[in-house]
């Protein structure tokens, strides 16, 4: 007869972990958690701080009224066309004036608006230097006030080469869009000026906002100074930006009738 012996077996429980290698790893989810602590804090204090730069304000020198090309900033500022105002820092420009002692004794190089920043660059020592419009013989200077679209979104600067649209409405009520000067040159370009515009829905809610409007310097013979005038009075000027290759028609234009043959 045959006999088995059997050997008991035993079942290795769990591993044990050394006692330094546990303490290790505590340590470092100790210094782990810390860090993440810590570089939460820091996002959070540089967050607060981005969102209160955004709101800070400086006082600057800003005109509250027009200053004209030649005029002293000493006359300007005793005629009260200056004061200092707060401005978001984010929309501060290059060369502002915190106090008149940098440009006492100079003259303004280019017409200022109500609501500019003073602003170093657009000031000189001499009256001579200051910047004259070079209107060719026989033509005019006319300006003409844009929003921003309508000038191209700020590509036009002197020099440029536009035509000139109208958007306006006939006696019979209708609207249009139709060209109204083929190729004028732009010897001029303004400061832009936040114009508060108020709009009145069909409901008669009302809206305002403020629009950034520019005044464009166009060189016009007088007749066509004369279309500009009258439709600028009469509806919404639009600029198209022109190269020496770009070709414009003149045509009937747009309306409602004919927007889609």
């Amino acid at each position: 007869m045959l006999s088995i012996a059997l050997t008991p077996v035993v079942c290795a429980g769990p591993k044990k972990v050394p006692m330094d290698r546990r303490r290790i790893l505590l340590v470092v989810a100790v210094i782990v958690a810390l860090l993440g602590t810590s570089l939460v804090f820091l996002y959070v204090r540089g967050a607060d701080q981005r969102a209160e730069s955004r709101f800070e304000t400086v006082d600057v020198l800003r005109a509250v009224q027009p200053i004209e090309v030649g005029e002293s900033i000493d006359d300007a500022a005793a005629a009260g066309k200056i004061a200092m105002q707060p401005v978001v820092r984010d929309y501060l420009q290059n060369g502002y004036q915190t106090s008149l002692d940098g440009l006492s004794g100079q003259f303004a190089a280019t017409r200022i608006y109500a609501g500019e920043q003073i602003v170093e660059g657009k000031f000189d020592a001499t009256v001579e230097t200051a910047s004259v419009l070079p209107i060719p013989d026989s033509q005019v200077a006319v300006s003409v006030d844009l929003t921003d679209t309508a000038r191209v979104a700020g590509f036009v600067n002197p020099g440029s080469q536009v035509a000139i649209y109208l958007n306006g409405s006939d006696p019979a009520g209708g609207t249009f869009t139709r060209l109204l000067l083929e190729r004028v040159t732009v010897i001029g370009v303004g400061s832009t000026t936040p114009t508060q515009t108020t709009t009145t829905s069909p409901e008669g809610a009302q809206t305002t906002e403020a629009l950034p409007r520019t005044l464009m310097t166009l060189a016009l013979d007088q007749a066509d100074a004369e279309k500009v005038l009258y439709s600028q009075g009469n509806g919404e000027l639009a600029f198209l930006l022109l190269t020496e290759k770009s070709r414009v028609n003149a045509g009937p234009g747009i309306t409602a009738a004919n927007l889609f043959q």
